[in-house]
């Protein structure tokens, strides 16, 4: 096995591989000049650095950072706000640029990015992040199960429907599907099956009539008539489990539990 560093000059640089959620896979180096190494072409991109990778043998989260000019086709300030990059799964390593032998010191995934327009940093989080998320449900008086998820009861085939698109606004971050319950749909998923945007999930904030308002911004690009796939939403209140939905018998929540305020009550004449 190669070792790096262990001499005063060393012919080391650093790469990175990104796979993405919709499929696209990038790698880039350090170094001056495109590397090919494992069957992936590495493009050179000496503006972007790893920055303060930290390994331990403890639980806790290792942390890792990518810095970097905008200065490659390949990642643009579009995609970066379009969270084509969000959740992306991520690879840091050390090779040699002459024997091209290589070694992955980090994995994990992309967390926050940072993009003041001339450049980025990215946040990365290893695989121990998910031992910090809670195994033991906390009480809520709304319902803690994911719509049309893992203790929700519902089909998600049932509430999902696959339709073209009717307009588009840019400006106002909202998508026209004709003929659609906008309010149905609030608090719903959306996902385009083509374009710039092919299965980045947008989160349904607000509807007005059948445009309906997305959490993250829209690129250019998306033909009308392209096809989306739209689920419907749900606000995990009891009131619409029941009456809706008809799940109440599913409700992953504690809506008439008692809140903390109750010890600071005291009667009343």
């Amino acid at each position: 096995m190669r070792v790096f560093f262990d001499r005063e000059l060393d012919t080391v640089a650093t790469f990175w591989r990104i796979y993405r959620r919709d499929g696209a896979a990038l790698a880039f180096t350090s170094h001056d000049r495109d590397l090919s190494f494992g069957g992936i072409r590495h493009l050179a991109t000496p503006g972007m650095i790893p920055a303060a990778i930290r390994l331990t043998s403890e639980l806790a989260n290792d942390s890792a950072e990518v810095q970097g000019v905008l200065n490659h086709d390949s990642i643009c300030a579009d995609e970066l706000a379009a969270g084509l990059f969000d959740e992306a799964a991520i690879a840091i390593g050390a090779v040699d640029w002459i024997s091209l032998d290589h070694h992955t010191l980090y994995t994990g995934q992309i967390g926050r990015i940072k993009d003041d327009s001339t450049q980025f940093s990215a946040e990365l989080r290893s695989t121990k992040s998910l031992l910090e998320q809670d195994l033991v449900p906390r009480t809520s008086p709304t319902c803690r199960a994911e719509f049309c998820g893992r203790g929700c009861g519902l089909s998600a085939v049932r509430f999902t429907a696959v339709v073209p698109l009717a307009a588009i606004d840019l400006e106002a971050n909202r998508v026209r599907f004709a003929g659609l319950d906008g309010e149905a749909h609030v608090d719903g998923r959306l996902r385009f099956m083509a374009g710039p945007q092919t299965g980045v999930a947008f989160g349904v904030i607000d509807a007005e009539g059948d445009w309906l308002v997305l959490d993250r911004p829209l690129v250019a690009g998306t033909p009308l008539g392209t096809r989306a796939e739209l689920r419907e939403g749900c606000d995990h209140t009891i009131a619409t489990c029941a009456a809706r939905f008809g799940n109440a018998a599913n409700f992953r929540g504690e809506p008439f539990l008692p809140g903390n305020d109750l010890l600071a009550r005291y009667g009343q004449p």
